[in-house]
């Protein structure tokens, strides 16, 4: 199973959109190079499929690619469908899918900028086992369920 990457988002601070920076770098054990998520906790990477974001664009909202606070969105795998400890391939990076979906425990200024969210439901978390670049058109290959 595959899909690609259609955009590598990073922003300054948490909990606000990102941007489409086109390009970064993957870091072991941290996460996306100067995004503001990147760390030792659990959900270093963040993935939402565009396929989910095109949901919001029909309930009317005005929505693209990071606004979400998604660092990769994605395109062509059913993202939610992948259970954790599967293995996420992008180049030579190398991801691991640590969680699914969040709870949100109040609305943030991502819901408030958006008027709805789909990261507590669809987006998912994972991470870096091998660091390396990924960028916009690389290919996100499925290699190994561990579950």
């Amino acid at each position: 199973m595959q899909g690609t990457i259609i955009a590598v988002c990073t922003s300054a601070s948490k909990g606000e959109r990102k941007t489409n920076v086109g390009r970064g770098n993957l870091l072991p054990g941290l996460g996306l190079e100067g995004d503001a998520h990147a760390g030792f906790a659990h959900r270093q990477i963040s993935l939402l499929a565009m396929e989910s974001i095109d949901k919001m664009r029909q309930a009317g909202l005005d929505v693209g690619p990071g606004d979400f606070a998604e660092n990769f969105t994605t395109k062509g795998i059913s993202l939610v469908s992948l259970p954790v400890g599967t293995r996420l391939k992008i180049g030579d990076a190398l991801l691991e899918i640590s969680q699914i979906g969040k709870e949100c425990h109040t609305r943030c200024a991502i819901y408030y900028q958006a008027g709805d969210c789909v990261m507590p439901k669809e987006g998912i978390f994972a991470t870096v086992l091998t660091g390396g670049p990924v960028a916009v058109g690389d290919t996100l290959k499925v290699v190994t369920d561990n579950v």
